[in-house]
This record gives C-alpha cells, structure tokens and sequence, in this order.
C-alpha cells in the first residue's frame, strides 16, 4: 500500500471512529474539548506509526488504545486535580489488556451509551443553535472545521470560534457527561433532534451559495439520526425524524437538472426517487406510530411526505389528506411556515383561490417578513390563476430575497416567463 493509500484509510478510519473515539474518552474526563484534543494525539500517532507498520486490525481499539495513553501522560504531568487524575489514571490502566501499540484493547463494550451522552452533550440547550450545530458536525460528524465553513458559506475563524466557545461553555458550565431524564430528557431530546434536522435542511435546500443542494450535509445528518435511532429506540419522534429525512433524501437525484438547476417537486421524474430510502422512510414511520408517535411533529411531516412518496404521479396525490395533516401539526406546533405550506396543499386540493387566501392572510406576520418562499409561493398561485403581472412581481421580489443563486435564477426564470406570456417588459 503507498503512502497516499495508507492516508486515504487513515481518513476513512477516521471518520468512522472518531464519534465513538471522542465520545469513549468524554465519558472518562467529562470534557468534550479535551477528549476531541487526545483523539486528535492519536489520530497523529496513527499519521506517524501506520504508514510503516501498516493500518492495525482493529483500527478504533488502536485509536483509543493510543489516546488513552495520551491521556495518562497528561495527567501525569499535571500538578492540578491530581487526586481526579490518579483515578482516571487507575480506570484508564484498568481498562488496558495486552500492548496497547498493537491494538489488542476493544473499545468500550458501553460505546453506545456514550455516543448518545455526547449527542445530547454537544446539542446542550446552553449553546446558542449555530453553536450546537458546528459543534455536533465536528464530534459526531467528523467533519473538518473548513468542511463546516463550506457547508454553511460562513469563513472558517467563525466556525472554529463557535467550537471553541461552545466547548468551553459546556466545561464553565459543567453540563454532565450523561443522557437526562425524568422532565429533563423531553427538551433536550427536542435539542438533538433540532440540530440533526438543520443540519439535513441546511443540506436538501442550500440557504446561500452557488448550489442548490449540498448532499454531504444529508448524508450526515441520515447518519447522525439512524445512529440515535439505534440508540433510543424507545423514542418515537426519532423515529418519525428518520423517516422525514429518508423520504426527503430519496428525491435528491430528481431535484437537480443536468446542469445542477432546481426542479420542482411536482416536475420531477418520480421513477429517479430512491425507492430504498422511500422503503426505509416509511417503515421509520410506523415504528415511529407503532411506538405512539403519530402525532408529533416529525412523525406528522413524515406521513405529509409519505402522501408524496406513495404517489407514482403528482395528480395522484392525496392532497386532501396532506392539508388535513397539516393543520393537525399547525395545531401542536404552531407556525407560519407550517400554514405556508398548508396554503399550498389546500391549493392543490381546491383550486388556487382558497391557496390565495391563507397566503394572503399570512403577508401581514411579521416572521414571513423577508421570508423569499412567501412571495415564490403567492407567485405560483397568482400565475395558474391568470394574473401574471402580480405574479411576475411576487416572482421577482423572491429573486431579490433568496441569498441562493440557483433559486434566484429559478425566480427570475419564472418572472420572465409571466413576462412574455402578459406581454409586458420585465422590472428592471
């Protein structure tokens, strides 16, 4: 194997086992920064050592192995907490079976257990939202600082600051290394679960950039939920978060052109879903409603996403049935994006006007207020009811609002359609 093979494994490893790694040695120092540090000694150990004497067998035990190690010495050399540290340092020893350099220690039988203590540690309510999410992608996702700048088009000191920030409020505010419970558990499960589908959006619908989509960022957050799935399996909304996310990914092919433009949902050519994941997404679901999750809010944008799933055609669809689920999750989970949305499927199953009318009622919250979809959304409905001049302008003031290029020149496209079809020339 050269050189650039080994590294190429090295990184494989690495995200692979670094959430587990980190997560393995955060329940030993309580201190999520420190323990991303040694797993960062270790992964440089393996950098120096594996390129000669070749990749272990059990490359995470190796990783672990090496980071305890590093772990010990630190706390060897350090004159404070020492009392903590000769215990750490008695656990860590312990725990040790054979060379530790030849990769013969399993990683910890509980790993389970403390991946879901570090998501519900990285996504502690204490950390403002951008934090948690940086946070989470660099623990959980092992992605790299500047990957996370990329993602989300913001520079990468940035980033790191929010890292850093967030890994030292935890430690000032000595967030236990644990998975609550009892009235605790509720909301921060509700935080996880917020980070983790950001994180899928920010993915499925580019909030700014030159692309429309940034898959990576889904296939991230697919994983991060399965994971969690496989680990609170009592928890219906995990469930119910899974299913929405893996019904959404399977039309991922279908939403771009040739050329990476957009392409509506209901101009999309459905025999390009992914029916695996559709598959995967609706037995998520009944899981999620067998558990008695039918009515939470995940579960609900699930079983509106199944509507669309389950339909070979988009005149198929039961779009009665997707506004009815959409006003059960404006009751539990009350917003103006949610009635945006059942706007749109009341349209479909009684004709425009009745849209109209809620999106009119809505021009007036505050929230939708530079809100581009609300402008898109009355746009489509001006146009399929014949006034494009109205139409054309809502299409341009979405242009002038989105911060995406590929949806910009969507809006624009659309704008100068309702253009030539009036006659009129577009504003300039």
């Amino acid at each position: 194997m050269t050189a650039a093979e080994v590294h190429r494994a090295i990184d494989a490893v690495w995200r692979i086992e670094s959430p587990r790694l980190i997560a393995g040695l955060a329940r030993f120092v309580r201190d999520v920064g420190l323990a991303e540090e040694l797993a960062q000694d270790a992964l440089v150990a393996a950098l120096e050592r594996w390129p000669a004497a070749g990749i272990p067998d059990k490359p995470g035990a190796w990783l672990m192995a090496a980071a305890k190690h590093h772990a010990i010495d630190r706390f060897r050399r350090s004159e404070l907490l020492a009392r903590k540290h000769e215990q750490l340092v008695h656990e860590f020893e312990a725990g040790q079976a054979g060379n530790a350099w030849e990769g013969e220690t399993a990683l910890d039988d509980d790993i389970g257990d403390d991946l879901l203590r570090l998501m519900f540690t990285a996504c502690h309510p204490v950390l403002p939202t951008e934090a948690r999410v940086a946070l989470t992608l660099r623990v959980l996702g092992g992605l790299t600082t500047a990957e996370i700048a990329r993602a989300f088009l913001v520079p990468e000191p940035t980033v790191a600051q929010r890292i850093v920030r967030a890994k030292r409020t935890l430690a000032e505010a000595r967030i236990p290394f644990e998975v609550p419970h009892g009235a605790e558990r509720a909301p921060r499960l509700a935080s996880v679960l917020e980070v983790i589908y950001l994180v899928f959006n920010e993915g499925y619908s580019a909030t700014a950039g030159e692309d429309w989509m940034r898959p990576e960022l889904c296939e991230d957050a697919l994983r991060l939920g399965r994971i969690l799935a496989g680990l609170a399996p009592q928890e219906p909304e995990v469930h119910g978060l899974v299913a929405l996310m893996e019904i959404q990914a399977s039309r991922s092919r279908a939403r771009t052109g040739p050329s990476g433009e957009p392409v509506l949902l209901l101009e999309q050519d459905r025999a390009r879903w992914d029916r695996l994941l559709i598959h995967r997404g609706l037995a998520a679901l009944e899981r999620a409603e067998a558990l008695g999750g039918a009515q939470g809010p995940y579960a609900l944008q699930a079983a509106i996403a199944a509507c669309h799933a389950r339909a070979l055609t988009a005149a198929q669809t039961d779009w009665t049935r997707m506004a009815a689920l959409y006003a059960k999750l404006a009751q539990i989970a009350p917003s103006p994006v949610v009635e945006l949305n059942r706007a749109v499927a009341l349209s479909m199953a009684f004709g425009p006007a009745v849209g109209l009318e809620l999106v009119d009622a809505l021009t007036a919250e505050p929230l939708l207020e530079g809100y581009h979809l609300l402008p898109s959304v009355r746009g489509d409905l001006l146009e399929k009811l014949g006034r494009l001049d109205e139409a054309r302008s809502e299409f341009e003031r979405a242009a002038s609002l989105t911060r995406n290029t590929r949806e910009r020149e969507l809006m624009r496209a659309r704008a100068a359609a309702c253009a030539r079809a009036s006659g009129r020339p577009l504003s300039k």
